[in-house]
């Protein structure tokens, strides 16, 4: 094992002396972040790439990244009635292991405050249009838990498939239906001229 010389040690030694953080300084400048941070890409990720391949692999087909939905769903089976978001934990503010990074801590909870609200509005909306929503977490498709999460993913793609097709119970007749418009007031009495 090597040993680090104290001359090797005391820029960190000094470091952390004044308070900060050793594990989470950012080691670039500003405009080195910035192009760091803005090569991160939001399609085809990597976790995006191995849904997609399953799901391909066992034969469901899909449309991707469609604008026209709120929210730019990832994956969309429309046949299912289905749309799927991959989510990054950092990103999207995961409670299980997202985590905010210690330097410029205010801008960034902030952010992934707003990152969240607008995920919870978005999947609200598609709910109204009759979506059903599925959101897969980066996190759930690490190697120890990705085969369970991808055939939870299918589990749930047949059952909303075979609940489309479940067949309502007819109405008896004289039964009133609350929906029903009516064009004119019931109790309304109209004069004689």
């Amino acid at each position: 094992m090597k040993r680090l010389s104290l001359q090797k040690c005391l820029p960190t030694l000094r470091l952390l002396s004044k308070g900060f953080d050793y594990p989470f300084m950012d080691i670039w400048d500003k405009k080195k972040r910035s192009s760091v941070m803005a090569k991160i890409k939001g399609k085809d990720t990597r976790p995006e790439l191995i849904v997609r391949r399953y799901l391909f692999s066992r034969g469901y087909r899909y449309r991707k990244n469609v604008k026209g939905l709120p929210g730019t769903p990832d994956i969309v089976l429309r046949k299912y009635g289905t749309v799927i978001f991959i989510h990054g934990c950092f990103w999207h503010g995961h409670d299980v292991d997202g985590h905010i990074p210690q330097s410029n801590r205010e801008y960034w909870t902030k952010k992934i405050e707003r990152n969240k609200e607008r995920d919870k509005r978005n999947k609200e909306e598609l709910k109204k249009l009759g979506w059903s929503v599925m959101t897969v977490w980066e996190c759930q498709l690490k190697p120890a838990t990705r085969q369970q999460t991808l055939f939870e993913i299918e589990y749930h793609l047949n059952h909303s498939y075979l609940e489309r097709f479940v067949p309502k119970p007819p109405k008896e007749y004289g039964e009133e239906d609350s929906e029903t418009g009516i064009a004119a007031e019931c109790d309304l009495q109209y004069s004689e001229h």
